[in-house]
């Protein structure tokens, strides 16, 4: 598996959209070109990740889901990448930590569905990756009333950038997050696969 550390140059401001990517699918690619136009971002990195530690069943093969993630998602300044599994991490809080220790002078921002912000909560150090970071949140289907009302939304209320000023995001100081609606792609990963149309290989 050939998983090597992509270049950015200082000063870029790079968001990171890390997920199992079991399997990638064009909400995805809806949701990362969104984020490139809302958060002032020069480039986006899928982080495929090895696994996630907060479901029980393991993911189709890293391969299988890098090599599906690079058909589906093609735009010159989005990389899809399987380095967390060179870092040797798995909990995002971990991976900011290393990553910003490897490019200190990059600005990351760490992307996410409405749906994670729901149960950012959960993730283990949830607080240090909104301290670390700024965080933008993509609406979600059916998940714009529960995100907004989260344990974090509500902790970090007074750090949320509006949405209007979305394009800041990513020159902010972290804490700092911002939550902005898009027009949608009613997709998931869990419903493909349900729906046969993602076989491991």
């Amino acid at each position: 598996m050939d998983i090597r550390l992509p270049y950015l140059a200082p000063g870029q401001c790079v968001g990171l959209l890390g997920g199992s990517f079991d399997p990638p699918h064009a909400g995805h690619v809806h949701i990362t070109r969104e984020a490139l136009k809302r958060f002032g971002l020069d480039r986006i990195w899928w982080m495929v990740s090895p696994g996630n530690p907060l479901k029980a069943h393991g993911p189709a093969p890293l391969d299988q889901r890098l090599a599906e993630a690079r058909r589906l998602m093609r735009h010159p300044r989005v990389t899809v990448t399987g380095i967390e599994a060179r870092l040797g991490t798995r909990a995002t809080a971990d991976t900011l930590v290393a990553l910003r220790t490897l490019y200190p002078h990059v600005n990351f921002v760490w992307l996410m569905g409405a749906d994670n912000l729901v149960q950012l909560s959960q993730w283990r150090d949830w607080t240090s990756i909104m301290d670390s970071v700024p965080v933008g949140v993509l609406a979600r289907p059916g998940q714009r009333v529960s995100a907004r009302t989260s344990v974090a939304a509500q902790l970090y209320s007074r750090y949320r950038i509006s949405g209007w000023a979305s394009h800041l995001l990513a020159r902010a100081d972290a804490p700092a997050w911002c939550f902005v609606n898009v027009p949608m792609v009613d997709l998931s990963s869990s419903a493909i696969r349900a729906g046969g149309g993602w076989a491991q290989r």
